[in-house]
C-alpha cells in the first residue's frame, strides 16, 4: 500500500453512478414488492452499505478507513428509447475525514447494490446487465475536487 502517514486528515467525499438494465416489467415487480426473495432494494442498500465498508478487504491496495456516511440510492428510469428496457439508476455517496480518498468505496457501494438486485431478480429476468459503473465525483485531499459524467 502506498504510505499516507504524512498526508494532513481532510473532508472527502466521493460519488459513483451505475445501472441496472432491464425489463419493464422487472422493473414494476420491484416497485410493487412482488418478488420472492422481498424487498429488493432495501436488501441492496443494506448489500451496498456493507460493500463499502469491506471495500479494503475486497481490494487489496485500498486501506481501511473510517467511513462517516455511506448513502445508497436508487432512481427508476423508462428507457423506451433503449429497446423497451428500464434500469435502476444506484448512487453511492461515501465521505470521511482522512489521508485518503473513498472513491473505492463509492465505486464497490455502486457495484455491490447492483450485483444484490442482479441475485434478488435473476428468477424472473437473466437478461439484466449491470453497466455504467463510475466515478462522477470526489472531493478533498492535495488534488481536490474533480466531476465527470
Amino acid at each position: 500500500m502506498v504510505d499516507v502517514g504524512h498526508k494532513p486528515d481532510t473532508q472527502r467525499e466521493a460519488i459513483a453512478k451505475g445501472r441496472v438494465m432491464m425489463q419493464p416489467e422487472t422493473l414494476a415487480l420491484i416497485q410493487e414488492g412482488g418478488l420472492p426473495k422481498g424487498d429488493v432494494l432495501a436488501v441492496a442498500q443494506v448489500a451496498g452499505v456493507m460493500a463499502a465498508k469491506r471495500t479494503h478487504e475486497l481490494v487489496p491496495m485500498c486501506h481501511p478507513l473510517l467511513l462517516t456516511h455511506i448513502g445508497v440510492e436508487f432512481q427508476p428510469l423508462e428507457l423506451g428509447d433503449d429497446g423497451g428496457l428500464a434500469a435502476f439508476e444506484i448512487t453511492g455517496t461515501v465521505r470521511t475525514m482522512g489521508k485518503t480518498g473513498v472513491e473505492m468505496e463509492a465505486l464497490t457501494a455502486v457495484a455491490v447494490a447492483g450485483l444484490t438486485i442482479y441475485d434478488m431478480c435473476k428468477v424472473v429476468d437473466r437478461g439484466m446487465r449491470l453497466e455504467a459503473v463510475r466515478l462522477v465525483h470526489k472531493s478533498g485531499g492535495k488534488s481536490g475536487d474533480w466531476s465527470g459524467e
